[in-house]
């Protein structure tokens, strides 16, 4: 099981609380990732990601392991600690400003 921290937003459109366990089909990926979390809510289908292009949304990032891996390749592996569920996967929303 894979663990996800949604920002409150995404946890009020979800319908949840706390932190979203998730199982992956195939490799554990940013991409497989995501899939897997809209088949399961998919009220937060386009919230993430384009619908279309599937392309991350500007003012959402994802962190892992104190790592910002909002630029890596959609298929690159999730690190093993988020693989294990030693590790949360944070999905977080991103808001410039002062």
């Amino acid at each position: 099981m894979i663990r996800v921290v949604l920002p409150v937003h995404l946890r009020t459109l979800a319908g949840t609380d706390g932190e979203v366990l998730l199982t992956v089909d195939g490799p554990a990926t940013q991409g497989s990732l995501i899939d897997s979390l809209e088949a399961r809510y998919p009220t937060l289908q386009g919230t993430v990601r384009d619908q279309v292009t599937h392309k991350r949304r500007a003012l959402v990032r994802f962190f892992a392991c104190g790592q910002d891996l909002s630029h890596e390749p959609v298929d690159s592996p999730l690190p093993e600690a988020v693989v294990r569920g030693a590790e949360p996967f944070l999905i977080v929303g991103a808001i410039a400003g002062g």
